[in-house]
């Protein structure tokens, strides 16, 4: 760090030694010659900033410290030393006039007489200043983009009317207040105060839990391997779209067997059987994921050419996306944030209007109080309000830290996870009056058609539904289009957390080679995801879904809580968001921080080992070895945090009390708004 000051500041003896001769020169000099050197002071790099807000108030002593504002808006985080307050007795009056000058340009102001003046002075880093998104409804979408996935548009309804359709709301509603939001908006706190991303981060927190953004980055790498391959069987679908009839809307295809059998809504001539299978069903197993080519994952078979094309299209999208940082994706997702709803609306509209809509969404909102006696509807009202609204994943603290400083992250947090929640709580509506509208047209009831859970609901009940609608074509391309901008947006999000995580921890090696690293980056997780692309890749795509995200970034966020709340201090972090946002914490938040977040995370947890969830994919029963593959794959995350502790200990000098204090001391950060300096001058 160097200071950048300007050859007006005087040393304290010379101000004390001011004649009064020297005043009258002052007095003197042409405003024009004032305004030349303001502007010319102003394309330095250091800047020489004035308080004007003393003037009206007369002189009085000033005292900063850590957390005031002063009359620019800027925080003053760094105290006065003696050598930096000056001040001539008994002065008289003050100037309003404010200027600048940095980096030896020379740039003066004209003071009166006696009078004082407060300068604040920046220290400039010699590091590249880090990059800030261009508009603040850029950074609004993103996070709305990212926390809105694919799991909104098909897991809350199906876990909604699976455990007391109306009902389920009131859990629902209680883990979002007092679990999802808090950990939201900690995580944007966090990122917007100490702008690093979630590896560098922990040195200004808890130095010891830096493995915990490792273990996330791995996790992030995981959820690319299997995630974009559902975008692949919507691209191929997209794609399928375009002939004259829907692939899925007939059983005269070559993939299809003899139990295919095609029901409309006229035809009642057409009985179904436990072993009749819908067109759509056969066109997305035989054809889409040719899963009956694969007898397990004891051997997935070959690839998929198809989906490998698909999915390269859809990571080349990424990659021009994300290769130039927020400025990029921050203008895509003005497309990718935004299309779904409409698309959303458009088929809400039409869901309405289809026949026996009314029996699904009955079926999705008639509350059964009975069910709010079960651990398991509290327990996945917990999970799902978690993993909807997404922290622990580096993708938070990551977006936060390229906002200004002084944003005001608390009403972002709210506003995003509201929205978040609607739109789940929308895409029922969407996905129940279908699955009402089938029910009616197969003569069943709605429990009967909604039995599955999972990409399965949308790429066999919901394609079969748009199949028998008028204009099928055109809705079968908008929505199928909005489960690709649904993805997409997501996965820029992940990749960006790893990406600043990685530039943040790396600078000198990474910063200047950004396109490079996401080149490889992107690289790596279209090697990682080939196996999905298999024609076993389904059950690839399942156990990844089911061990790699699930306990592992529980328990990682649970460290995190557990860091921030009662290593770094409570007390500590809100002094940090009073320093950003001009408001402490209130006790709720302080609370939940402290002891309903941590509680909230173990409750999930323990639920999780006491009732480990059974994998089933169609006819398919992981076997006992896959459960043991699956444990590997989470704990490979998770063993990043324990590994870090013991190297940093061991790598630290001094004793082990030393080195255990040393371990839990956070650094304090560099970055702007630590960086002026209050000093008073004549």
């Amino acid at each position: 760090m160097e200071t950048k000051v300007t050859k007006m500041m005087m040393s304290p003896m010379k101000m004390n030694r001011g004649s009064e001769k020297d005043e009258e020169e002052n007095d003197k000099r042409p405003e024009e010659e004032d305004k030349k050197k303001e502007e010319g002071s102003q394309q330095e790099k250091g800047r020489l900033m004035l308080a004007d807000g003393l003037a009206e108030k007369g002189p009085k002593p000033l005292s900063f410290v850590a957390g005031q504002r002063v009359s620019n808006g800027l925080p003053s985080t760094a105290p006065q030393s003696p050598t930096e307050t000056t001040g001539t007795p008994g002065a008289g009056s003050q100037d309003t006039a404010s200027g600048s000058g940095g980096g030896g340009a020379g740039g003066t102001n004209a003071v009166p007489a006696g009078g004082l003046r407060t300068l604040v002075v920046q220290q400039m880093s010699l590091e590249r200043p880090r990059e800030t998104w261009s508009k603040k409804m850029d950074f609004l979408l993103s996070v709305i983009g990212y926390a809105v996935d694919l799991g909104n548009v098909w897991r809350f309804p199906y876990i909604c009317y699976q455990n007391g359709g109306g009902a389920f709301l009131l859990p629902y509603m209680l883990m979002a207040v007092f679990g999802g939001v808090p950990l939201f908006y900690m995580e944007l706190a966090l990122g917007q105060f100490h702008r690093s991303g979630c590896i560098s981060i922990w040195k200004h927190i808890c130095p010891i839990f830096k493995g915990i953004g490792f273990a996330i980055c791995i996790i992030a790498l995981y959820i690319a391997f299997y995630y974009n391959t559902i975008m692949a069987w919507s691209l191929y679908y997209l794609l399928s779209c375009f002939r004259p009839t829907l692939p899925w809307a007939s059983c005269s295809n070559s993939w299809n067997t003899a139990n295919c059998k095609v029901y409309t809504y006229t035809d009642r001539n057409v009985s179904w059987s436990n072993s009749s299978t819908s067109p759509a069903e056969e066109f997305y197993t035989r054809q889409v994921l040719q899963v009956h080519l694969s007898p397990g994952l004891h051997q997935l078979g070959s690839v998929s050419w198809q989906l490998a094309l698909c999915l390269l299209f859809i990571f080349t999208i990424v990659y021009f996306s994300i290769w130039k940082g927020v400025k990029t994706s921050g203008k895509v997702v003005w497309v990718t944030a935004t299309f779904p709803y409409l698309v959303l609306l458009v088929l809400l509209v039409r869901g309405c209007t289809l026949p026996g809509a009314w029996r699904g969404v009955v079926f999705y909102l008639q509350p059964d109080w009975q069910k709010l006696l079960s651990t398991t509807v509290w327990v996945d009202a917990a999970a799902q309000i978690f993993f909807s609204l997404g922290p622990g994943f580096g993708v938070l603290l990551a977006f936060a830290s390229y906002n200004p400083f002084h944003n005001n992250c608390y009403k972002d947090a709210l506003l995003t996870s509201s929205v978040n929640c609607l739109t789940s709580f929308l895409s029922g509506f969407v996905i129940f009056t279908v699955l009402g509208y089938m029910a009616e047209m197969r003569q069943q009831d709605v429990s009967a058609v909604a039995k599955d859970a999972g990409p399965s609901l949308l790429f066999i009940i919901y394609a079969e539904a748009i199949a028998n609608m008028p204009a099928s074509t055109f809705f079968a391309v908008i929505f199928f289009l909005m489960l690709i901008m649904l993805g997409l947006d997501s996965t820029f999000a992940g990749l960006e957390g790893v990406i600043t995580a990685m530039i943040d921890e790396f600078p000198q090696l990474l910063a200047k080679r950004r396109k490079l690293f996401v080149f490889g980056l992107v690289c790596v997780c279209y090697l990682g995801a080939l196996s999905t692309l298999t024609y076993g890749g389904a059950y690839v795509v399942k156990l990844f879904e089911e061990y790699a995200t699930g306990p592992a970034v529980i328990t990682v966020v649970l460290l995190e809580v557990i860091a921030v709340s009662w290593f770094y201090g409570t007390d500590r972090f809100c002094r940090d968001v009073q320093l950003m946002l001009g408001i402490y914490p209130g006790w709720f938040w302080r609370v939940c921080w402290v002891a309903i977040c941590p509680c909230f995370l173990l409750f999930i947890i323990i639920s999780f080992l006491a009732f480990p969830p059974e994998v089933r994919l169609f006819d398919y029963q992981y076997p006992a070895w896959t459960n043991v593959l699956g444990y590997c794959i989470g704990v490979s995350s998770f063993i990043c945090v324990p590994t870090y502790m013991v190297y940093y200990l061991c790598r630290a000098k001094g004793s082990f009390k030393q080195r255990l204090l040393k371990s839990i001391t956070p650094v304090p950060s560099s970055e702007g708004h630590r960086d002026y300096i209050v000093t008073n001058a004549v």
